[in-house]
């Protein structure tokens, strides 16, 4: 009896000598190289998807842009949902807790505790998403940019017309008299903020959760949305309501979605884009 194995072969003419170690060995090669080819291909996908987006903005001159917290997490600020949010980190109550209207009613000193810790990024730079989005705006190709997020960088990146669905840590208004507070008075204070000119309580102009978004922002998006030639819906997952619900008032030519992981829309959307949005917008 000799030491060959008339194991299942790979192909008619592939016989190993000591099977199981050298199929695992070439089953891990193979692996492998599947692995990448099939990046190769999704890379292939992905430029072509590119360039697909260019043409569409070069026809288009009524766009308008959608996005979430995955447009700034390139500058450094972390996406709530993302394997480092804050959903996936250590605290005493869940953010959604923490950061609602009636927690911020009972346990104000907590509350601000945790938003200047966690919700403050005074150091955040527009990316090169920020920064195309100002540039196609500027170019009059860009009516609007409608943000879930609240860090102002749409506006540090130079864009005009920005909807803050969730407000800003940029504004901050005494409850009492309504006098005005940027960033670093908040930043500098201690315990809870207190108004310089009659002492009420100076509260962060976002929204919290229990609150309504604001009328006439809702109303504005409602009305980009629905007269836009081309949605761009770039770095958000889609799952927060209202503001997820806006998309309903779309009916114009091109949706197009880019984002890392999959949406709800994904199906609807006429071109899809799953990578990191600033990466596109670099190409673009």
């Amino acid at each position: 009896m000799n030491d060959y194995t008339t194991a299942t072969p790979l192909s008619r003419h592939i016989y190993f000598r000591k099977p199981a170690e050298t199929y695992r060995q070439y089953h891990r090669k193979e692996l492998l190289q599947n692995y990448r080819k099939g990046r190769e291909h999704a890379m292939e996908k992905t430029q072509e998807a590119i360039e697909a987006l260019k043409e569409i903005i070069q026809k288009y001159d009524n766009i308008v842009f959608f996005g979430g917290a995955g447009v700034s997490t390139e500058s450094g600020i972390p996406d709530f949902r993302s394997v480092d949010g804050l959903y996936h980190q250590q605290y005493d109550y869940p953010p959604e807790t923490i950061l609602s209207h009636t927690f911020y009613r009972r346990n104000p000193e907590e509350f601000y505790r945790f938003y200047r810790n966690k919700m403050l990024f005074p150091d955040a730079r527009p990316n090169a998403a920020h920064l195309k989005l100002a540039e196609l705006e500027k170019a009059g190709k860009l009516r609007a940019v409608i943000t879930q997020n609240i860090d102002g960088l749409h506006q540090a990146a130079g864009s005009r017309t920005v909807l803050e669905l969730h407000g800003s840590v940029l504004r901050n208004y005494c409850e009492k008299c309504g006098r005005f507070y940027g960033l670093d008075f908040i930043r500098n204070s201690t315990g809870v903020p207190v108004c310089e000119k009659c002492g009420g309580s100076v509260k962060p102009d976002v929204v919290l959760y229990e609150e309504g978004l604001n009328q006439k922002t809702i109303n504005d998006a409602v009305h980009f949305i629905h007269d836009a030639e081309v949605l761009l819906i770039g770095g958000t997952s889609l799952a927060v309501y209202p503001a997820a619900g806006l998309i309903d008032y779309f009916s114009g030519a091109k949706l197009a979605v880019i984002n890392k992981a999959p949406t709800p829309r994904d199906t609807h959307a006429d071109l899809l884009i799953q990578a990191p949005i600033g990466e596109v917008f670099a190409q673009l």
